[in-house]
């Protein structure tokens, strides 16, 4: 037998956005332990807004189990919140109630800023702006890039692939300091559980370089000239894979006119300063969709289209702080409106 170290993480209490949370214990296995291994466990819910001091009681569901090849024999586990009966989810669990469906898939586009001394990486020190979007997205060089995200970032894929997390791609953004990574998974909870993961990796990783990374959808403000963080969503189901076809399609946009505000309301705090109609961006109170748009609510790849309306769909509207368990449910739930015959 060997000790492993096992990082229960979960996500907090706080409002708007839940932080992550994380915490160790070490158990005997005689080999990399199987989710059906490990134990619920108990944490102080009064210090992470989930209980109160005289009933602090909580309890972590393990959910999903990835290696940690940062450490000898190390373990992350994604876990729900529950109740002291073990039973219940807590009601800050966004993970336990959502809607699943094995055959939707979802690759999530997750921009961030990396942040060191109050700062986006690359912004001169003491305040100011450096030159103006133009070269960064997808940029090469010290000038366009500094001397230590690319470690970061290009770190952080290996760190995801060695945890079987199925990350998909990186690349420096539009805004200097800001970055992209993205994660593909079939199920809605399977998808947000590595997001969510992945998440997790690269503000640990992090903490060496002294950087922060920050996923506020609009960190520079609403009035300056630089583009927000967002967490584009594509989608499928099988039978917008297999079936589809124009009529369908046109339906499927009218459900998401239909329910646009009830999409916003669980796509991430502030999103009114990042959903203005500017930066390849909708308007927050407006649903459009257009074929290549970048500035719709939901952009049609051309090869949907040429594929007879098959395939997937991307949704622009979800920001960098959203909860991937809530958005993938909510897409889910309006496609659900749409009949299939």
């Amino acid at each position: 037998m060997a000790k492993y170290k096992l990082e229960y993480i979960w996500l907090d209490g706080y409002e708007p956005v839940a932080n992550l949370r994380g915490k160790t214990q070490l158990k005997d296995y005689d080999s990399f332990p199987k989710l059906e291994q490990l134990p619920m466990w108990g944490f102080d819910g009064s210090s992470t807004r989930q209980a109160e001091g005289k009933s602090s009681d909580c309890m972590l569901k393990p959910v999903a189990v990835y290696p940690d090849t940062t450490k000898k024999n190390g373990v992350l586990v994604m876990c729900e919140v529950m109740m002291p009966d073990g039973k219940t989810p807590h009601p800050s669990n966004s993970r336990a109630g959502i809607m699943d469906d094995p055959g939707a898939w979802f690759g999530f586009e997750q921009e961030y800023f990396l942040y060191k001394d109050g700062a986006p990486l690359g912004f001169p020190p003491g305040g100011g702006f450096p030159p103006p979007q133009g070269e960064y997205y997808t940029g090469v060089g010290y000038k366009n890039v500094g001397n230590i995200a690319r470690e970061i970032v290009d770190t952080h894929l290996d760190l995801c692939l060695d945890a079987g997390i199925n990350h998909e791609g990186i690349n420096a953004e539009v805004a200097k300091g800001q970055w992209e990574f993205q994660i593909f998974g079939k199920g809605s909870k399977s998808a947000a559980d590595q997001m969510w993961m992945a998440r997790y990796i690269l503000m640990r990783l992090c903490e060496k370089y002294s950087v922060d990374v920050v996923w506020h959808c609009k960190p520079l403000g609403k009035d300056v000239d630089w583009n927000g963080s967002g967490m584009h969503s594509n989608f499928s189901t099988t039978h917008m894979r297999d079936v589809g076809g124009k009529e369908y399609f046109e339906a499927l946009m009218a459900a998401f006119d239909k329910y646009k505000n009830e999409h916003i309301a669980v796509y991430g705090p502030d999103n009114h300063l990042r959903l203005t109609g500017l930066h390849e961006t909708q308007s927050i109170d407006k649903f459009n969709y257009g074929i290549a748009n970048r500035g719709a609510s939901i952009r049609v790849p051309h090869s949907f289209v040429n594929n007879g309306y098959k395939g997937y769909l991307e949704d622009r509207r979800p920001n960098s702080q959203g909860d991937p368990y809530k958005i993938a449910s909510r897409i889910l739930r309006t496609i659900a409106t749409v009949p299939t015959k």
